[in-house]
Order: structure tokens, then C-alpha cells, then sequence
């Protein structure tokens, strides 16, 4: 290139900023002539495209594709690349140029070839013809893996064509078609830009443009006339034909057989070498890294590599030019150095390919013609055999070139034949085609030197510019003596100056860099999998952090439950001695605290000083003491009689002594002998009797008591130890403890009862009981009749043993047994029992009972104590085998429901669980007493009256699944629709991206990736927005009263939230997946491909390094909102947890707000636009919209203020409060609302169903204190107040909002299932139901059954007021009470059975229960639902449909789920079950 002068350096600035446009360019800068532009465009007036960057090339020949229209042509209709390569082109290099063509002219060709056409980019979407190599490549495939592929991809093609065989596919040209200099100044505006320095150099220039554009077409028009009038002749050996002038009509687009045969013919001339040398000839030695300095620069070592260390000067850059001056090139034949052949720059993970295969696979891609079709197309003569076609060409090669093609000369393509033919020159075809290209390219272009029409240049102009040489051009650029180079530097003839050294070859050169395949994912792999792990382990940070801030709250929980007992607990540890117990082998010792107590009594508590054994010492006894005398002396063992000993280590051996000596104190001051001994403390270990062995023996103990009881054979008795001779006998020996025997009956050793029965057995007085003691009263309540049993318990209770029971003797039987129901009747209630009791008997009148007299009070309980029996848990590890033979003996319990002869059905009772023994009821209590008196005895009866037809498992199986159906008909449908369109919006979009989109490689390139990502991303868009619309409270409660009800279960909101919730969460796990493996992916593919698929953030730029799997996860928008969202999730969904939700409702409060967040990162997330266009608004708009104003419908309400009225504490925890009712506010029995109180410091609403009836002029909530927020609601409601509720912190309400309980009215009979605090809906809807009917109004609703499950009847007192109201004002037997007390034991034994009686009576007498004072009937353990239901078809015949309504522990609300389907399953009524959990 010619130097520009130092003033021309600031001429390009204005000139390249603005518009380059044929008609403005002019006269923007003021140039006689039209500036020619950098694209190409606009060179031919009639066909402005032509030439342009991006026009497609121009056939010669037909396309020979596959189908005619794309398709290219591959094995095996054509020969493998990488075997044709080797059979036509190999062979010895260091021929040289048989008419000294010098190596200058072969890069001044390649040169020129870049400057006209570029077809290496590749197209989009990406398209692979990749080369197969065949196994055992000495070079590529060594190892002989036979899976080597080397990729080569096609190359952008013209999206016009390639639709029809008219229109077959056309490759485009990436640069401008013109020898316009192109390949110097760059083939855009932008692309010149970037190649000016704007401050000094060749391509810099001032501030004046016009400059800039004289030099520059002056380059141009030195270039044209090098490249046409010099280089061509020499490379051809034939001079074009003379130039006539410009020919509008005539095509100078590049033609694909063109860039074949010139870039083809190049490379056999390349050498495996190039020389360097100085204007005076001297060839200088280049430096290799790795290898000894050499006479030559070794092509394959040197090409594109961008710090060379031999060309770091302008200096070395000048003798690499001059020593291709004088270089001869290889000889033009088929022949191409190993260089090119083996050792090519290679694509993508490769670094070395096979030049000539990929120019074959070019040729494929290009659709080029045969070999004879191009001969034919250019007038030459077709050969007629193999042997025709080149008589220089090795015989062997024309034969293995012949196998390649089946011998089919017609098949031959168009490159490998073109080098067949060639030798010396360029062959006819290459030669033709070559010739015709440059002729083209000069007579078509406009803006050619030569015309002198462009008033580019005048004639004498054109003249000089004729007149120069390359020579020229090198002279003046490098500073060179003219003499240094020759003439003509293309070629290099006899005598010409410095000639080379010697023709180049392989030898003497270092060897080629081999063949290495980088991997892109190399050093990523376990940044990659911890980033994978860390995205795994947010659920357990999530949890984790849960589980911190559920102790923190429980802390709080506890502190708040447990104020004031803390110095209970120091003053009762005060006088105890800390010590540790060792309980046995293998097992860690515990904390514990021993404290020696008035009355002989060793009493051990643990940490939270809980007692967990009283040892008894007796008078006189000797009291056993062993010391360990070795490993510091802090052991010691407290020998017991007749019970497990007590192994106790201390800190050291000074606190040992110290308890020693309390310990001798404490046997002087109760006149107790001590013995004390020491031995090693291994031996001490052994000699110890641990809690384990004692176990053992109790274990065998219990099996032979019941074996002999039972009569059950020894062999069933249970398994024995190898030597149980011996432990029977020990067994047998033994004799259990107060402690143990109360155990052994589940109950407490201070218990009166224990009492009572432990000194009735213990006939010797020792204080312990022998097999024989405890054998004689158990077979008396196992086998006894019931004047034994009755009996038994005069005797027990006869304590001063004077033969008669007096009033405060059976006084003090009855509080034993209430005691096991955590004294529910006050010393009041019990003395009225009392009396009744007396009284009803007759016996008013006397303070002492006789045996006669006590078992005559009994008379109407024959039954029940028949089947009364002592409950026995056993002991040690033989309970459940124990428990097991006890239940072989114990008949099974039923329920039972009576129905009046001649009145309207209505129940009477309900039985215990199943577990227990027949239903109690004697005549004599199969009368209620009361307000009807006049009615008649119950029948009972356990299963069905009328006979139905019994059907097969299978009719009961299809029975109740018709029933399920019937009963979820609604949220059947509903799932149905909604899984329906997240499967249609996910099968939508991953067939598209699958199959169906627009052309980007994206599905090619990672299919199951983008149909995972796609589709999932669709269905958790749709369920992500549309759950939304399952939290409009306020349009739930307002639909569920229209006729859309029948169609869509309202009621189920919260259910079908949370398994939407579920379902959104495993898809974007999946989606998350789909996304692992896309990130995977798009990290090992090749920029090539990424620039295709993701055309908006990548740019092919050369590099073939894709971005590292971090970029993708943490650089890009969505990626980290990605990972932020998955953060999101994993912390919302583990708060939301039942779990958690129970523990800490504030921290659910507070995290499921994070929705905002989780909202706005989903519309950021899709917004990047990566793959598709944001779609999320599409799913996302309407349900917002709808949310949105639900919220401002609460948040309208929200802002003001109730006052409470009324702040009550009642029993269990429980707040009751009783606010104004806001203006205006309308509701039904069994809606709830949400309640909010500023002065705990927090705005988060808390949900509570109304226990006032919708006519009462206040609303009332009783609250139970579970957690945090409402324990400390129960404390500020617990201050005295002084100016009435004034004085009362306010609560802001939200509500009322549906649920299922209110549909109790649209059912002819419901029953009311209520567990815990589970009541509160039914104490709305009973005083509801009574207020409607004193009203007369006309109800569907003829009879409700009310079940009342609590633990005791105390936790809920209130309920029991409101009961009472219900009782008072229900003139028309609507309502049936049933209270179930689960506290005492379900099995009915002796405590149970009095119990029972005790309740009876009174029932009988007062027409009211003991325990609840109400004239609802009282049972003692669980419901039998099943039989419960089953008798309602009997009372019932006539319903068809019976609505059941549960509220409680998830538990209870299940079985009465399970019951309703097992009923379900007869062809009677149809149980429809409704339920809420808390």
C-alpha cells in the first residue's frame, strides 16, 4: 500500500461520519467524482444490491443438491472428504513451481480472493455437515476410537432461496464483490472506523476527508490494475481481453465455482515454509518455541497466530515480503502440503482440521455441480475415462480417486477434478472459471479505474496507474533498494536478485503443533456442580433458617407460657444433689438431681425436675452403698431391694463425698443401717442390677402372670432366654414395687386408687407385691363375678377395715376415680353425687354401708362390672405381647342410636371406640329423664334393622368410588380443566420451540433442554398468575352465594391454592432442570452456533471461546433473577410448611409478602427476551387485575378501627372477645374473618371464625393462645380495665369470607363434627339454627347432630354455656348433642366402669351429665363415626343425602373422611363430607 503524506492524516474524520449515499456524497465533500461506498451497494444503478455485502452468489451452473433444493449431497452417495482428501491430495511436498510462481503471488491471490468473496461465515440456524473421520487417522483419530467427527457448519445462505428446486438455496457474500480494496479499508462504515487510528499511521487522516478519499481511490485503482493487469496473467499465464468499457447488463457476482477453484489451486502451491530475508539477500533464521531455530517460518505453526515472536517489527514484516519474493511456490499439481492437509487451523474444539475435506464439505454446501456438469456448462470436452483426465497424475491415485466413486467418472465433483486436471497451470475448468470471474469483476464494476465515464481518474492518470507494479508498491512502502527485488515479484525467473536458498521442505522445519481438543468445559466442572449443589441446598438454607426462627419463636412461646414457674422449680431443686445416672451398658448416663426426703423417701428427679422414681426405704432397713475405688472415685451404687439399683456419677470425688455424708446423716437421723464397701469400677458396673435387667424380669414377670389367669399354654406365654429355667425362677421371686405396679396400670404411684389397690393386694404389709399377691386380685377381675368385683372394691375403699363403708370412705373411692380425668367435678359436684347416689338407693338416712348395701347400689350395673376388668399395661418391653394376649379376652364395643316407637327418630347415645368392651346400659338406664318424660325404652341396636342385599368387595369398591365422585364432582371438574390448560400452554409451547418455530438451532442444539424450559415456563406463568385469583377472598365469599357455586367448589380455595402452589413449584424445579442442562449446554457449544440461537447478546466475532456456565447463572438478567427466584420459592414454600405455619405464623406472614418480590422478579426474569418475546403479562394481567382489586376492597375495610366490648379469659387458654359490628356488616353461621390488633406492635392479620349468630348486634371471637401473637392477645386483653371498653386495644376486621360450614342449611340432617378449638363455626351455626326455628322460619335443615370431641370437658367451658343456651331455647328437638371426653381411658376398666355408672346415675336422676352439667350425653374416649353413620341411614331412611361438616385436628377430620367412604360404599345415603383443619 502507497504511504499517505503526513497531511492527509486528519482528512477522515467528517468524511466517514456522514452519509455515503451516490447522490449526497458529492456534494458533501465537493468532490468532482462519486465517492464509492464501503458495502458495495449502489454500484450498479439498474441492480443496486450487486456486489453488495449480503448478495447472494451467482451460479454458473445448476445446483446439485440432494432434493434439488438444500440438502447437500454426503456419504454415501459421495466419498467420505477425509478419504478423498488422502487419496487425491497427498503426497511429497518440496516440488517446486514449474514456471517459478513465487509464494508472494499464491498470498497475494488468497489476498485477493478475501478482498472479493467471504463465504466462511456460518448460516443461522446452525447446520452441520461435520466429517466423519475413518478409524486408525494416523493424524486425528490415533487411538483408532473410530468416533472422531471434526464439525464443519454451513454457511449463511440467502433466506430467499432454497424453497423449491426452482430456487434452490444460495450461499451470500459476507464482504463486497468488488476489487475495491475491501479486504484494506473494510467492508462498512463501522468496520473503517475501526481500522483508522485517527491520530497517525497508514489508515489515519486529518481533519480533511477529501483527502482521505483521493488516497484512497488511488489505492483502489492500484489495486484493480495489480490484481487484473499483473497478478492475473502471471497466475493464469493468459492475459484477459482487452477493456471496452463498462457493461451495465453484465452480472459480477462471485460464483461459487469461482471460490472452489481459486481458493483449491492456491493451496497446492502453498509450501510447508516461508523464508525471511533483507534487502541484501541475506536468509535469515526464525525462532521456534520448542524447537531449534530454523531457515524457514513453518506455515502451520504461523498462521493466525496473532504474537509471533519473528514479526514484532515493521522491520520483520518487510523481510517476510521480501523472502516471498523470492520464494518459489510448490508445484501446481494435485499435491497439497501436510500443512494445509493435516494441520489446518481447525473449527470449534478442534485445533487442527483437514483443509481440503473442508473445502470439499464447502463445495457440498455450495451445491456445486460434478466435474462433468461444469465441463459442460463451460464448453471444454468431457473425459471419457479416468485415465483421460491428467497423464502427469499417478495412475495409483487416479485408481483409489476411481474406487472412492464407485468408478464412476460422472460422480466426480467439481474440486477434486479440478486438481486432477492440473499440472504446471491451472487445469481448463479452473482456468475458464477463474478468467470468466475477473473479466466479470472488471467490465460489471462501475467505479473500474479504466472507465473513464466515473470521472474517477483522466486518461493520463489511468496511464500511471497502468504503469505501476507491485514492485513499485513494495519500493515504497518498505524502503527498499529497487535492485533488491525483481521485475515482476509474482514471478521469479533466472538471474532475478536473491535467489532462495534451496526449494522448501519438510525437512530441516520443525514439526507441526498436533492436533488437541480443547475443552470448553475444562476447570468448570466443580464450579459447575457446587453451583448446581448450592442451587439444590436453597431449600435447606430455607429450612435451615426456619427452623432457627421457630426455636427463637418457641423460646418466646415458651417464655411467655411459663412465667412465674421458674422459681418454683429453684426452690424446688434447692435441697437436691446433682449428679449423673448411669442407666446400663451402651447406654449415655442423663442429669439428674437426687434429693433425700421427711419419711425414708430417695426421691430423683431429671433436668426439668421432673420426678422419675421415689425410692421407699423401711424402717430398719439396711441401706447397701458401694464405692468405686479407682478412675478418680466418682462412682457410686445405691443398692436397692428388691428393684433396680442406682449408679450415680458426680464431677468428682469431693461431691461423691459430700453426698455420702447426707446420705449417712440422713440413715442416723431415720435409725437406717449404711453399709459401705469399695471395689473397682468395672466390677462395680457389673454387680449393678440396671433398669434394663429388671425390665427383663418383669417382662417374663407379666407373660406368666396372664399366662396362668388366661389359661394360655406356656409355649404362647412368649419367647424365653436360652437359660430360662433360671430367669422364670428369678422372675417368679421378684416382687414389683409400688412404682412398678403403678406403672403397670398407667397411673401415677400417689394416686389414691393405687393406693387403695396396692395395699389390698399387699397382704404381708412389706410394701412390695409377690406373683402371688398380684395374681390372686387380678383373676378376680379378670374371672370374678360381679358380686366378687363389687366386693373387691368395698374392701379396697374400707380403710379403717371395720367392715362398712361409710360416706367419706365412698367420698374418697369416687375421687380416685376422678382423678384419671384430671378432676374434672369439684368436691361440690362430687358430694352431690354422693348424696344422689345414696339417696336413689334408699339409704339417705344411714352414713355407713354395708357389702349388701353397696353391691344393692350397684344392682342396676350387673353387666358393666361382669365385663370389667383390671387394665394392665405390663412392663418393660412385654407390653405390646402382653397387650396382644389381653386383647384376645375383650369382646369388641359398638355404637348405638335408639329410636322412639311412634315418635320421630332422634338419637340417644353414642358408644366408645372400638377398642373398648360391650356398650354399658342396663334396663334400668335405658330411660331418659327429663323435659319428656313419657319416653318409651330405646331400642338398641348395632347394625342395620331392615336386611340389605349383600354385594362383593368389588359393587362396594365401585360404590364408593361413585360416591367419591359425586361428593368432588366440583373439584374433580375444576382440577381437570386447570391441569388441562397447564398441560395444553406447556405442550403448546414445547412443541413450538421444539418443532415448530422459526429456524435458530436452538432446538437441534438442546432439545430436551428447550422443551423443558419452554413448556414448563408457559405452565408455571399460567399457574403462577391464576393463583391469584384462589386468594380473592372477598370475590370468593361474594361468588359462593351465586349459581356458579354448583359448579365450582369455592370452599376448596385455600385446598386448590396450595396444590397449585405444588404443582408451580415442581415445574419450575423442572424448569430450573430444563435450564441446568441448557446453561450445560450453551457452555461447550462454539460461539458460531450461540451467535445463531441468541442473535441479540452474541456477535460471531472470531472468538471461539463460548461464555463460562457462571455467566449464564450470575451475568445475565435472567439468570440471576433465576436463581433469585428459586431463592424466593425455597424460602416462601418452606415458611408455608403446615409445619412451620403451626410454630411461627408471623414469619409465614412476613415471608409469603415476598410474593411481591416473587412477582416482579417473574416479569424481569422473562424480559431479557433470551428465546421468545415476554409473554408472562399475557397470563399475568387479568388475574393481577382482579387481585388487585379484592386487596383494595379489604384495604378499605382494614382501615377502621372496632372497639372490644367485652375481653374475657376463659379456661385452656382461650380469649373471648366481643367487638361492635361494623355498620353495614352482614354474615352467616360459619363464615370467619381476619383481626389485626396494632398495640402487639405488628399489622399482620390472623384468621378466627365468628362464634356469634348473625342475629346478635355484636360479633364475638374465642380465641385460643397457641403461639406468640395470640398468647400475647390474651395478656393485654387480661389488664383490668377502668373506664370499660374504652379502655380495650382496638382490632381492625376484615371478613367475612365463606367456607364450607355455612352450607349446613342446604342438607334435610347435618352433622357437626367439632375437635379442640374446632367448635367455634358450630357455636354460630347451633345458636343460629335455634334462632331461626323460635322464629318459625321455614329451614331445609329438620335435624342436626352435634359432636363435640375435647379432651377434657374443661378446655372448653364456653362451649358448654352455649350448649346450655341451645338446650334452654330448643322447643323442637332439633338439635342432638354428643360429647365425647378422649381424656380417660378408652379401655373400660374398673376406674372407667364406676365411672360410667356415676355418670348414668346422674343422667337418670338430674336428666343432666356429671361432668358438663348439660342434658347432652356424655361418653368417655373417641367417636365410633362408621357405626355413628350407619345407624343415621336407619333413623333417616327417607334423606338421601346427609352433609357432615368436621373442624379440627387433621386426625379426627380424617377419620370421619374414612368413615364417610366407607358408608359411602352401601347403596344408601350419601354422606357428604366437609371439612377445615387448623
Amino acid at each position: 500500500m502507497l504511504r499517505a503524506r503526513p497531511e492527509t492524516l486528519m482528512l477522515l474524520g467528517a468524511l466517514l461520519t456522514g452519509p455515503l449515499d451516490p447522490a449526497g456524497s458529492q456534494d458533501a465533500l465537493s468532490l468532482p467524482w462519486e465517492v464509492q461506498r464501503y458495502d458495495g451497494w449502489f454500484n450498479n444503478l439498474r441492480h443496486h444490491e450487486r456486489g453488495a455485502v449480503g448478495c447472494r452468489l451467482q451460479r454458473r451452473v445448476p445446483a446439485n443438491y440432494a432434493d434439488g433444493v438444500y440438502q447437500a449431497l454426503q456419504e454415501p452417495q459421495l466419498p467420505n472428504p477425509r478419504r478423498l482428501s488422502d487419496a487425491a491430495t497427498r503426497g511429497i511436498a518440496g516440488l517446486p513451481s514449474l514456471h517459478n510462481r513465487t509464494v508472494l503471488g499464491v498470498f497475494f491471490g488468497y489476498h485477493l480472493l478475501s478482498d472479493v468473496v467471504s463465504v466462511e461465515t456460518p448460516g443461522c440456524p446452525a447446520e452441520f455437515l461435520n466429517i466423519r473421520i475413518p478409524p486408525g487417522d494416523p493424524v486425528f483419530d490415533p487411538d483408532q476410537r473410530g468416533d472422531v467427527v471434526l464439525p464443519f457448519q454451513r454457511s449463511r445462505w440467502d433466506p430467499k432461496t432454497g424453497r423449491s428446486p426452482s430456487n434452490p438455496r444460495d450461499l451470500t457474500n459476507q464482504v463486497t464483490g468488488w476489487l475495491d480494496g475491501s479486504a484494506i479499508y473494510g467492508s462498512s462504515h463501522s468496520w473503517s472506523d475501526a481500522l483508522r487510528s485517527f491520530s497517525g499511521g497508514q489508515l489515519a487522516s486529518g481533519p480533511d476527508p477529501e483527502l482521505f478519499q483521493h488516497a484512497r481511490k488511488r489505492v483502489i485503482a492500484t489495486y484493480q490494475n495489480i490484481a487484473v493487469y499483473e497478478w492475473l496473467p502471471s497466475f493464469l499465464r493468459n492475459t484477459p481481453p482487452e477493456y471496452t468499457g463498462y457493461r451495465p447488463f453484465l452480472d459480477p457476482s462471485i460464483s461459487p465455482e469461482f471460490v472452489v477453484a481459486s481458493e483449491q489451486f492456491f493451496s497446492t502451491m502453498v509450501p510447508p515454509g516461508v523464508y525471511m530475508r533483507n534487502a541484501s539477500c541475506h536468509f535469515r533464521k526464525v525462532l521456534n518455541k520448542g524447537f531449534q531455530s530454523s531457515q524457514a517460518l513453518r506455515v502451520c505453526n504461523n498462521y493466525w497466530i496473532r504474537e509471533n515472536p519473528n514479526l514484532n517489527s515493521t522491520q520483520e514484516v518487510n523481510e517476510l515480503l521480501l523472502g516471498m519474493a523470492s520464494q518459489i511456490s510448490e508445484l501446481e499439481d494435485r499435491i497439497v502440503v501436510e500443512d494445509l492437509r493435516d494441520y489446518w487451523p481447525g473449527p470449534g474444539k478442534f485445533s487442527r482440521t483437514d483443509y481440503v475435506a473442508s473445502s470439499i464439505q464447502r463445495g457440498r454446501d455450495m451445491g456445486l455441480p460434478s466435474y462433468s456438469q461444469a465441463l459442460l456448462a463451460f464448453g471444454l470436452d468431457i473425459p471419457r475415462n479416468w485415465s483421460d483426465l491428467n497423464p502427469n497424475v499417478d495412475p495409483q491415485v487416479l485408481e483409489a480417486t476411481a474406487a472412492l466413486y464407485n468408478q464412476d467418472l460422472s460422480q466426480l465433483e467439481l474440486l477434486p477434478g479440478g486438481l486432477l486436471e492440473s499440472h504446471g497451470d491451472p487445469g481448463p475448468l479452473f482456468s475458464a472459471i477463474v478468467l470468466d470471474q475477473f473479466v466479470r469483476l472488471r467490465d460489471g464494476d462501475r467505479y473500474w479505474f479504466e472507465n473513464t465515464r466515473n470521472g474517477l481518474f483522466s486518461k493520463k492518470e489511468i496511464e500511471e496507474i497502468r504503469n505501476t507494479t507491485l514492485r513499485d508498491v513494495l519500493v515504497a512502502v518498505i524502503n527498499v533498494d529497487p535492485g533488491a527485488l525483481q521485475p515482476n515479484v509474482f514471478v521469479w525467473h533466472r538471474g532475478a536478485p536473491c535467489p532462495q536458498p534451496k526449494q522448501l521442505t519438510t525437512n530441516g522445519l520443525p514439526p507441526c503443533a498436533p492436533l488437541t481438543v480443547l475443552d470448553f468445559f475444562e476447570g468448570s466442572s466443580p464450579g459447575f456442580a457446587i453451583t448446581i449443589i448450592a442451587l439444590c441446598c436453597l431449600p435447606l438454607v430455607s429450612l435451615l433458617l426456619s427452623g432457627v426462627v421457630a426455636y427463637f419463636q418457641g423460646r418466646e412461646r415458651k417464655k411467655l407460657q411459663k412465667k412465674g414457674k421458674e422459681s418454683v422449680k429453684k426452690e424446688a431443686a434447692k435441697d437436691g444433689v446433682p449428679a449423673m445416672e448411669w442407666p446400663g451398658p451402651k447406654e449415655s448416663s442423663s442429669p439428674i438431681i437426687i434429693q433425700l426426703l421427711p419419711d425414708r423417701c430417695l426421691q430423683v428427679l431429671n433436668r426439668r425436675l421432673t420426678v422419675l422414681r421415689v425410692v421407699q426405704l423401711q424402717p430398719l432397713q439396711q441401706v447397701n452403698l458401694i464405692l468405686s475405688s479407682n478412675r478418680g472415685c466418682r462412682t457410686l451404687l445405691l443398692k436397692i431391694p428388691k428393684e433396680y439399683d442406682l449408679v450415680l456419677l458426680f464431677s468428682s470425688e469431693e461431691e461423691r463425698g459430700a453426698f455420702v455424708q447426707q446420705l449417712r446423716d440422713f440413715c442416723v437421723r431415720w435409725a437406717l443401717g449404711l453399709h459401705v464397701a469399695e471395689m473397682s469400677e468395672k466390677e462395680l458396673f457389673r454387680k449393678a442390677v440396671t433398669k434394663q435387667q429388671r425390665e427383663r424380669i418383669l417382662e417374663i414377670f407379666f407373660r406368666h402372670l396372664f399366662a396362668q389367669v388366661l389359661d394360655i399354654n406356656q409355649a404362647n406365654a412368649g419367647t424365653l432366654p436360652l437359660d430360662s429355667c433360671q430367669k422364670v425362677r428369678e422372675a417368679l421371686t421378684c416382687e414389683l414395687s409400688r412404682a412398678e405396679f403403678a406403672e403397670s396400670l398407667g397411673l401415677k404411684p400417689q394416686d389414691t386408687f393405687v393406693e387403695a389397690m396396692f395395699s389390698l393386694a399387699d397382704k404381708d404389709g412389706n410394701g412390695y407385691l409377690s406373683f402371688r399377691e398380684f395374681l390372686d386380685i387380678l383373676v378376680v377381675f379378670m374371672k370374678g363375678s360381679p358380686e366378687d368385683k363389687s366386693r373387691l372394691m368395698f374392701t379396697m375403699y374400707d380403710l379403717d377395715e371395720n367392715g362398712f363403708l361409710s360416706k367419706d370412705e365412698f367420698f374418697t373411692m369416687m375421687r380416685s376415680f376422678i382423678e384419671i380425668s384430671n378432676n374434672c367435678l369439684s368436691k361440690a359436684q362430687l358430694a352431690e353425687v354422693v348424696e344422689s347416689m345414696f339417696r336413689e338407693s334408699g339409704f339417705q338416712d344411714k352414713e355407713e354401708l354395708t357389702w349388701e348395701d353397696f353391691h344393692f347400689m350397684l344392682r342396676d350395673h350387673d353387666s358393666e362390672l361382669r365385663f370389667t376388668q383390671l387394665c394392665v399395661k405390663g412392663g418393660g418391653g412385654g407390653g405390646e405381647c402382653i397387650r396382644d394376649i389381653f386383647k384376645q379376652n375383650i369382646s369388641c364395643r359398638v355404637s348405638f342410636i335408639t329410636r322412639t316407637p311412634g315418635e320421630r327418630s332422634h338419637p340417644q347415645g353414642l358408644g366408645p371406640p372400638a377398642s373398648g368392651v360391650p356398650e354399658l346400659g342396663g334396663p334400668g338406664l335405658k330411660k331418659r329423664f327429663g323435659k319428656k318424660a313419657a319416653v318409651s325404652v330405646p331400642r338398641l341396636y348395632t347394625e342395620a334393622l331392615q336386611e340389605k342385599m349383600q354385594r362383593g368387595l368389588l359393587a362396594q369398591r365401585l360404590q364408593q368410588y361413585k360416591r367419591f365422585v359425586e361428593n368432588y364432582r366440583r373439584h374433580i371438574v375444576c382440577v381437570a380443566v386447570f391441569s388441562a390448560i397447564s398441560v395444553g400452554v406447556f405442550a403448546d409451547r414445547a412443541y413450538y420451540y421444539g418443532f415448530a418455530s422459526p429456524p435458530s438451532g436452538i432446538a437441534q442444539t438442546t432439545l430436551v433442554g428447550i422443551i423443558l424450559s419452554r413448556g414448563t415456563a408457559a405452565s408455571v406463568s399460567f399457574m403462577f398468575s391464576y393463583i391469584l385469583l384462589t386468594m380473592c377472598r372477598n370475590l370468593i365469599t361474594f361468588l359462593r352465594e351465586t349459581f356458579l357455586n354448583r359448579y365450582v367448589p369455592f370452599d376448596a380455595a385455600v385446598d386448590f391454592h396450595r396444590w397449585i402452589a405444588m404443582a408451580a413449584v415442581v415445574l419450575a424445579i423442572l424448569h430450573s432442570a430444563g435450564h441446568v442442562v441448557n446453561v450445560y449446554i450453551f457452555s461447550v457449544s462454539p460461539l458460531s452456533l450461540l451467535a445463531c440461537i441468541f442473535p441479540n447478546v452474541f456477535v460471531n466475532d472470531g472468538s471461539k471461546l463460548p461464555q463460562k456456565f457462571y455467566w449464564w447463572f450470575f451475568q445475565t438478567v435472567p439468570g440471576m433473577t433465576g436463581v433469585l427466584l428459586l431463592l424466593v420459592l425455597a424460602i416462601m414454600y418452606v415458611f408455608a410448611s403446615h409445619h412451620f405455619r403451626r410454630r411461627s405464623f408471623r414469619g409465614f406472614w412476613l415471608t409469603h409478602h415476598l410474593y411481591i418480590l416473587l412477582y416482579a422478579l417473574l416479569i424481569i426474569h422473562g424480559s431479557y427476551a433470551l428465546i421468545q418475546l415476554p409473554t408472562f403479562h399475557i397470563y399475568f394481567l387479568v388475574p393481577a387485575i382482579i387481585y388487585g382489586g379484592d386487596k383494595l376492597v379489604s384495604l378499605s375495610r382494614k382501615k377502621v378501627e372496632i372497639s372490644v366490648v367485652k375481653a374475657e379469659l376463659l379456661p385452656s387458654g382461650v380469649t373471648h372477645l366481643q367487638f361492635q359490628r361494623p355498620q353495614g356488616f352482614e354474615y352467616k353461621s360459619g363464615q370467619w374473618v381476619r383481626i389485626a390488633c396494632l398495640a402487639l406492635g405488628t399489622t399482620e392479620y390472623h384468621p378466627f371464625t365468628l362464634t356469634s349468630a348473625p342475629h346478635e348486634d355484636t360479633l364475638s371471637l374465642h380465641i385460643r393462645a397457641v403461639g406468640p401473637w395470640t398468647t400475647r392477645l390474651r395478656e393485654i386483653y387480661s389488664a383490668p380495665r377502668g373506664n370499660g371498653y374504652a379502655g380495650y386495644p382496638k382490632l381492625y376486621l376484615d371478613g367475612p369470607f365463606g367456607e364450607g360450614h355455612q352450607e349446613w342449611h342446604k342438607f334435610e340432617v347435618s352433622v357437626l363434627v367439632g375437635g379442640g378449638i374446632g367448635v367455634t363455626p358450630f357455636a354460630s351455626i347451633l345458636k343460629d339454627l335455634v334462632f331461626k326455628s323460635s322464629l318459625g322460619s321455614q329451614m331445609l335443615c329438620k335435624k342436626i347432630y352435634f359432636i363435640w370431641v375435647t379432651r377434657t370437658q374443661r378446655q372448653f367451658e364456653w362451649l358448654a354455656d352455649i350448649i346450655r343456651e341451645v338446650e334452654e331455647n330448643d322447643h323442637q328437638d332439633l338439635v342432638s348433642v354428643h360429647i365425647y371426653i378422649t381424656q380417660l381411658a378408652e379401655k373400660f376398666d374398673l376406674r372407667t366402669t364406676m365411672l360410667y355408672i356415676c355418670e348414668r346415675h346422674f343422667q337418670k336422676v338430674l336428666n343432666r351429665s356429671l361432668f358438663t352439667g348439660l342434658r347432652s350425653i356424655t361418653h368417655f374416649g373417641r367417636p365410633p363415626f362408621e357405626p355413628f353413620f350407619n345407624s343415621l341411614q336407619e333413623v333417616h331412611p327417607q334423606v338421601r343425602k346427609i352433609g357432615v361438616f368436621s373442624c379440627g385436628p387433621p386426625g379426627m377430620t380424617k377419620n370421619v373422611e374414612k368413615a364417610c367412604q366407607l358408608v359411602n360404599r352401601q347403596d344408601r345415603a350419601h354422606f357428604m363430607h366437609h371439612y377445615e383443619n387448623f
